[in-house]
């Protein structure tokens, strides 16, 4: 078994609405679909972002798109207007969930 960043595997969409981020990420690969359903688990996600998400992590399967869509609530300190945090819109949180680390076979492309 190897690790690789999420980023070689998928790519992604994310935006935000109040204090509630939406994060899509997509397989680059439909073959690789199975490996993130069952990396990309709404416990591991919650791991990868810590504290910074406060609430409600589910995730929705989007077989036919080869994906999965995260809606993650209480993620943004509030809300653009709220939060005392630096970058308060959910569109960073995609390139961040990006930076996950998951296991895949040794794979010798």
């Amino acid at each position: 078994m190897a690790e690789v960043y999420l980023k070689d595997l998928a790519h992604g969409r994310s935006g935000d609405k109040g204090d509630t981020s939406n994060i899509c990420v997509y397989a680059r690969d439909p073959r690789d679909y199975p490996l993130l359903a069952r990396e990309l688990t709404v416990e591991r996600v919650r791991a990868h972002f810590g504290d910074m998400v406060k609430g409600e992590i589910v995730r929705y399967d989007v077989p036919s798109l080869h994906g999965f869509n995260f809606v993650m609530k209480h993620a943004l300190g509030g809300g653009a207007t709220h939060s005392l945090r630096l970058d308060t819109l959910g569109k960073s949180l995609g390139s961040a969930i990006m930076r996950m680390k998951i296991e895949v076979e040794d794979r010798h492309d």
